[in-house]
């Protein structure tokens, strides 16, 4: 925090009543000598790639969508940041580098290090920036995400300037904190007495012992109780409650026994489908796991799937949108939408905030072709593509034509039109898919976009997934998949 902010709160503050703090009330469970434990602050694989992308979306968090330049200069989303920073780290100590390195001269020289839990570092973008919840920040909130580099008695230091800077920096000071304890200044087991001057809560002097590493760490970072380390601990019980297990994997269909509700788990939370058709166009109902209503409460609840995929919505401002998957597709006028051939009478009126779930995809213009995709075979190879807006993926395995193309008509097409099409990766199957190869028995579940090995027959049962719905695919076609995280 700089100076200029510490004195903006302290004036602010000097002119709040004092009655104000009364009526604050402390958290009785919280603890300032045991914030957070160690376990949790060096969970690195607490949350995958895809975990921390669907949190940031639940949140409607402007990071959701921001792309910037990593600590080594190289352009990534922040979840790819954030991921980066706690499971892909490096360790470049007595390493000969060039006066300007990459990163991938990095990767190759240093030693590939795991730093905190990526929770954590969700935690501390929104406890210094309130990076997580702001819709809209400034950039200079942006540029010094962490608070890293920025000491309450000085100015910020430059060097540390930049979103990708400050999370990768903040994550090797906290693993520093844990390794080095004997180098700052608050070690676990020693008693310290701390000022609260910036506390909204509480400005009283408090005594507290860190018992753990972790603890001391939080008070090495931020030197108070109030509001700072106590924002840690709300926050933490906030975005992810203790005592609950997340059992189900992301892309799981859950429904309580005796209710109509039907509920996709999605970044580790509950998100109802508002419609039949909403979950239709997704899902199959053999996909649905019956739970007890104690196991659904373990979730906190999520945006709701309002609209079936495909789905065309209008939002007051008279945009028209295609909504396909994750995506939200503009038209660029009312032209395009009539030339395309879409019936006015499907569009539903949809407000902004319905929409602020779905990713913002490619606009939708008078050269766009197949927007909603289709089916194309070469006559020359017989080779099928699924073809959508400019480009084709190839259909790797005949699997895909009895499950996610079940019933689509393929149209035959010639070589040299196929040619005006840019090739992209191979078409995959939909999220919820269960797999196997004939040639060995583990089962996976296809879960943003990775295979995810159930660790045994005793969990997939236990779980409640149906083994009739596991499909027999090659080994050749699920080796395309990146292995995900052992369902356990």
């Amino acid at each position: 925090m700089n100076m200029k902010k510490i004195i903006t709160l302290f004036l602010f503050w000097l002119m709040v009543p004092s009655a104000v703090f009364a009526q604050v009330q402390i958290d009785p469970n919280f603890n300032p000598n045991k914030i957070i434990e160690d376990r949790d602050l060096l969970d690195c694989s607490a949350m995958s790639l895809p975990d921390i992308q669907n949190f940031l979306q639940s949140k409607n968090s402007y990071l959701a969508n921001y792309i910037t330049n990593n600590a080594h200069g190289m352009a990534k989303s922040a979840a790819e940041i954030i991921y980066d920073a706690s499971q892909n780290n490096l360790d470049c100590d007595g390493v000969t580098l060039s006066d300007t390195p990459t990163e991938s001269e990095k990767r190759l020289k240093c030693k590939k290090i795991t730093t905190v839990s990526p929770k954590f570092l969700l935690i501390l973008l929104q406890k210094e920036a309130s990076l997580i919840e702001d819709p809209s920040p400034a950039q200079a909130r942006l540029d010094w995400a962490t608070g890293y580099g920025c000491p309450d008695s000085w100015v910020c230091n430059p060097y540390y300037k930049g979103f990708g800077k400050q999370v990768n920096s903040a994550a090797l000071q906290f693993l520093a904190y844990i390794n080095e304890q004997d180098h700052y200044t608050y070690k676990a087991g020693q008693t310290y007495s701390f000022s609260n001057p910036y506390g909204t809560i509480s400005n009283a002097p408090m005594t507290v012992t860190p018992l753990n590493k972790a603890t001391a760490a939080l008070y090495n970072y931020t030197p108070h109780v109030f509001n700072g380390n106590y924002n840690v601990f709300k926050l933490w019980n906030r975005y992810f409650p203790k005592g609950t297990t997340f059992l189900y994997p992301d892309s799981s269909i859950l429904q309580v026994k005796g209710d109509p509700g039907i509920w996709l788990i999605e970044g580790s939370k509950k998100r109802p489908f508002l419609s039949y058709s909403a979950f239709a166009s997704r899902f199959k109902p053999d996909q649905i796991i019956t739970v007890e209503k104690n196991e659904l409460d373990n979730y906190s609840q999520g945006e709701a799937i309002k609209f079936a995929n495909y789905s065309l919505v209008q939002t007051p401002d008279k945009k028209i949108y295609l909504l396909v998957g994750k995506e939200k597709r503009l038209f660029a006028n009312s032209t395009v939408f009539k030339k395309i051939g879409f019936n006015p009478e499907e569009i539903e009126k949809a407000t902004n905030a319905d929409l602020a779930v779905y990713l913002t995809g490619k606009p939708i213009t008078a050269t766009s072709t197949y927007v909603t995709g289709a089916l194309l075979q070469d006559t020359k190879t017989g080779g099928i593509f699924y073809v959508v807006d400019g480009t084709k993926a190839p259909l790797t395995d005949k699997i895909l034509l009895t499950t996610k193309f079940k019933g689509k008509k393929i149209s035959k097409a010639t070589t040299k039109t196929l040619d005006a099409y840019t090739k992209i990766e191979p078409i995959k199957l939909d999220d919820g898919t269960l797999v196997k190869t004939d040639s060995f028995p583990t089962v996976y579940l296809i879960s943003n976009g990775q295979k995810r090995p159930f660790a045994d027959e005793t969990i997939f049962t236990k779980l409640g997934y149906n083994s009739k719905n596991v499909i027999a695919v090659t080994s050749k076609f699920l080796y395309g998949y990146t292995q995900g995280e052992i369902i356990k």
